[in-house]
């Protein structure tokens, strides 16, 4: 397996890295210039050319890139807005996120997504369940490629039909568990209802866990009480999975094949270690070659050296969101998904959503206040639901009616009101 671990490059010097790096921002920057035209089009807007830019501290100089940049881009350039370096046919599969946003996979990323679940304890001839959707996102289908490539057997299971999953674990020996630390819970809990032992009756030891935060007090629970190996990784659906843990857990490593900047969100000047700020990501790739992304997310970074070995810079946690957008259960509920799919009824004068913690599980409330007149409030909360549901492609747990003027008037669309300790 020594594929998946490049001794070489994860433990280089931080001279070497340094070098590396600044390589990697020249062919990164010179090849987007010359093969995706948006991004070609933004370094001429900023008043500089490629041959300007020699340095990871140099990319400064470059204009950020938004995700709603992504779709302004592709709606006035449809359907891939002049993102891609490659030609269209070269292109391994297309994903679509909210907006809609188109987003284009090719195969370089696997190579960096093996390593990071090498790192997370998988091996070849592993039985793991993976939970992550398949549908429209990228995550189930990438992660079941990825595993395949360590050869891993993968059974593409997505969330719900737990008693039928616990069956699934427990017939089929299943050895690992890939999705959210929330539906591992869930598949424990319902194992111990239907009268089980977690750790005599099922053989599972590691688990990869990405989507939601993961609290310590969780981690601990799989890892004492039931003797699952968890780790935990960032990632965002344009672009993949961007930083992992490695076995001392101390932080998120980030990978040799992306560049990650954190920087100030109102300037775009680079911070240092141990500052918070805004997630910038260039992949050092052909196919989505765009440069200075912002994934919205705020963290910090270490470089303090890791017992691991690998020398790369450390992602210590995800602080919080740029923007109003809120994770929940995975997904990213966007405030105007929220309000396009509430602007179909007039009955409605104003709204918020809640998002709280029960147990181990996101929970989401829609606050109402109505416009006035008889309203049938049970087919309206049914209608409502269903209709953002699926605009936002997470299931809401209920609608709430509240008098007039409860909603402040300068409110989050979407309040997040969970705690983590």
């Amino acid at each position: 397996m020594a594929e998946f671990y490049d001794a070489k490059l994860e433990t280089m010097s931080s001279a070497e890295r340094a070098n590396y790096y600044d390589e990697k921002v020249r062919w990164v920057v010179q090849y987007a210039y010359q093969n995706a035209p948006a991004m070609r089009d933004k370094i001429d807007k900023a008043g500089v050319t490629p041959s300007q830019i020699q340095t990871v501290r140099d990319m400064e100089r470059i204009p950020i890139t938004k995700k709603d940049d992504l779709i302004r881009l592709q709606r006035e350039n449809p359907p891939f807005g002049g993102l891609l370096g490659v030609p269209p046919e070269k292109i391994k599969r297309v994903f679509i996120s909210p907006g809609p946003i188109y987003d284009s996979f090719g195969g370089e990323s696997y190579s960096r997504l093996a390593k990071i679940f090498y790192a997370a304890g998988f091996r070849e001839h592993d039985v793991v369940l993976n939970t992550f959707s398949y549908h429209l996102v990228p995550a189930g289908l990438i992660m079941d490629e990825v595993l395949g490539i360590i050869g891993a057997m993968v059974l593409p299971t997505g969330v719900g039909n737990t008693e039928l999953q616990v069956q699934i674990m427990k017939d089929l020996k299943v050895t690992g568990y890939v999705g959210t630390p929330s539906f591992l819970m869930t598949l424990i809990t319902k194992a111990e209802n239907l009268g089980y032992d977690f750790r005599r009756d099922f053989s599972m030891k590691t688990a990869f866990l990405a989507a939601e935060m993961l609290s310590q007090s969780l981690r601990d629970t799989f890892q004492n009480d039931y003797g699952v190996n968890n780790s935990q990784a960032y990632g965002i659906a344009d672009l993949g999975l961007l930083a992992y843990e490695c076995s001392e857990k101390s932080g998120m490593h980030i990978p040799e094949e992306v560049i990650i900047e954190i920087v100030d969100p109102d300037t775009g000047k680079q911070l240092g270690p141990g500052e918070i700020g805004e997630v910038l990501v260039t992949p050092i790739e052909e196919t989505h070659p765009l440069i200075r992304f912002s994934t919205g997310d705020l963290s910090l970074y270490t470089d303090e050296p890791c017992p691991c070995g690998r020398t790369s810079s450390r992602l210590v946690r995800i602080a919080g969101r740029v923007g109003e957008s809120v994770k929940v259960r995975g997904m990213f509920v966007h405030p105007r998904e929220l309000e396009g799919a509430l602007s179909k009824f007039s009955q409605v004068a104003n709204y918020q959503a809640i998002v709280n913690r029960v147990g181990v599980r996101d929970d989401l409330t829609l606050k109402l206040e109505l416009a006035g007149g008889d309203v049938d409030k049970q087919k309206l909360s049914e209608d409502v639901l269903r209709s953002v549901s699926a605009a936002c492609r997470v299931k809401f747990d209920r609608v709430e009616f509240v008098a007039a003027g409860i909603v402040p008037k300068d409110r989050k669309a979407i309040l997040d009101e969970r705690t983590w300790d």
